[in-house]
């Protein structure tokens, strides 16, 4: 039988310098996703990446004494070498400097233009390079940019401009009838309320005023403007063709199931992108989720503040799996999630160090010391196991319904309540009392068995989330059952077993 496909992105990061954590979150929890779709069967494509034009990065390199590609040659594998020191298994990592994409951006800009999508004009407004948007003067924040807060610049130049406004109305309708097409639902009401029914203004779509872009193939002294080259990302490296048949892969995998993108670029992604894709005859992607922002103690990251963490040196410091549970677990669905050290040290002692690390290491150590490292499965059974069993099976279903609604945080809090109940009972059978009298061999038998096979149902969640972690608990439990389909059933793990070596998975970190 033919596999279900999903196909999940990320926002393709700007490669202007190097991301902090606050930044990283997103390819984390949008890995977290891709393994769990994966683990259930689907057939995943994950694609993420950077955006490599415009004035910013221009500017950035000239002030490097460098051309603009060395630059983001340089930026984008700064990026990249962040992604993968967080050990997401994403299938594409793109460039916006790949000439294939290039060409295609010119021919999407072209049938815009030549269907009376795009038009001639003079663009006149307030300009933020950090953020690289226009503003309008009511639009300002006390005269500076309503994103970012920096100062911005008064621009005058030729344009194209894209018929928003034109469009209005026809994405009002689709979003009212596709109601999970933005979530969560306050970022969808912000959007609709905010920027929609009060009419959509016609988008800037080149500019004159720098070179570092792709130019428009029929009127070469503009390039063409962020938005059209960046977001077209999606399509272009799938292989979607303007003058030719798409790719197979194109055809497979769009729409997207999922962008995966920050707050604060939401507008772009769920007014601009769908009435570009309307405008070519394309299938909208199916839902765009608008994650919150990683705080730095309850305040917004910026390097210029200096008040940002960088996940390399959180890695050197914690290890990976570590920093991937912090940032998956401390997000909350809707509201902005926050970042220190403290908090970090103290999840890892108390979730990590204590209830899955001490779990796992004193059930291995009772199987060594009163089974000499053999499981076997008991034929008596305590007050305490189904009650227990039902607790590992309840997860089966609460931590899918939080996946497919992109709780992750809670879908963790679900698998991690297997390794707090686990703990609790131990407490309960006192399988040290039990190893004194060989009456209650088999009772004995039964709850050690019992631990381990719920901890192999948790290492096999845990593959989406701490992938290192459940590898190493598989190791250590002596087990290859690592399939979602096994999840159906408590009793897979095999009888007479003798189990690995106990490993340390988390160091308690003294303050």
């Amino acid at each position: 039988m033919e596999k279900k496909k999903y196909y999940i992105s990320t926002a393709i990061a700007y490669a202007s310098g190097k991301p902090h954590i606050g930044n990283t979150y997103e390819i984390i929890l949008a890995d977290a996703i891709a393994r769990f779709k994966r683990l259930e069967g689907y057939d995943v494509y994950f694609q993420t990446g950077t955006d490599e034009h415009g004035e910013k990065i221009e500017n950035k390199a000239h002030d490097a004494g460098i051309s603009p590609q060395e630059y983001v040659d340089k930026t984008s594998g700064v990026i990249k070498d962040i992604w993968d020191c967080v050990n997401t298994s994403y299938d594409a990592f793109v460039r916006t400097t790949n000439p294939e994409h290039m060409k295609v951006v010119q021919d999407i800009f072209k049938k815009y233009y030549d269907q009376g999508d795009i038009y001639l004009g003079k663009y006149e407004g307030w300009y933020c390079v950090a953020c690289e948007s226009f503003w309008t003067e009511s639009q300002l924040v006390n005269g500076k940019c309503p994103d970012c807060g920096r100062d911005v610049e008064k621009k005058s130049e030729d344009a194209y401009f894209f018929k928003m406004s034109k469009y209005s109305k026809w994405l009002e309708d689709y979003i009212n009838t596709h109601p999970d097409f933005i979530q969560p639902e306050a970022r969808k009401n912000e959007i609709m309320n905010n920027f929609i029914k009060p009419g959509l203004q016609d988008l800037c779509v080149s500019r004159t005023s720098f070179t570092w872009g792709i130019p428009v193939s029929f009127d070469p002294k503009h390039v063409i403007y962020v938005w059209i080259d960046a977001l077209s990302n999606y399509i272009t490296f799938p292989g979607y063709q303007v003058n030719s048949e798409s790719s197979d892969k194109f055809k497979k995998y769009w729409p997207a199931d999922l962008h995966l993108i920050g707050k604060d670029i939401l507008r772009f992604h769920t007014i601009y992108w769908p009435i570009m894709l309307h405008c070519l005859d394309l299938p909208l992607p199916k839902q765009i989720f608008g994650h919150p922002w990683l705080l730095f103690d309850n305040d917004k990251m910026s390097k210029s503040k200096g008040n940002v963490a960088y996940a390399d040196d959180l890695v050197k410091e914690y290890g990976v799996d570590a920093v991937r549970y912090y940032a998956l677990h401390e997000m909350p669905f809707a509201s902005d999630g926050n970042f220190s050290i403290d908090l970090v040290e103290s999840v890892i002692n108390s979730d990590l160090a204590n209830k899955l690390g001490n779990l796992v290491n004193r059930t291995l150590g009772m199987i060594n010391k009163y089974n000499d490292g053999i499981v076997i499965k008991g034929s008596e059974s305590t007050e305490y196991d189904d009650d227990f069993i039902k607790t590992v099976m309840d997860a089966n279903k609460s931590i899918k319904d939080d996946m497919d609604k992109l709780r992750i945080a809670d879908a963790l809090d679900d698998l991690f309540n297997i390794f707090t109940r686990a703990n609790k009972y131990i407490d309960e059978t006192t399988p040290w009392v039990l190893a004194k009298n060989p009456e209650d061999k088999e009772k004995l038998n039964t709850v050690l068995y019992n631990l381990i096979e719920a901890i192999r149902h948790g290492a096999i969640y845990l593959q989406a989330y701490l992938p290192d972690t459940a590898e190493s608990i598989f190791k250590q439990i002596n087990s290859d059952d690592k399939s979602y389909e096994s999840l159906n059933t408590f009793g897979i793990y095999k009888t007479n077993t003798k189990i690995g070596t106990p490993e340390v998975l988390f160091k308690r970190i003294e303050k």
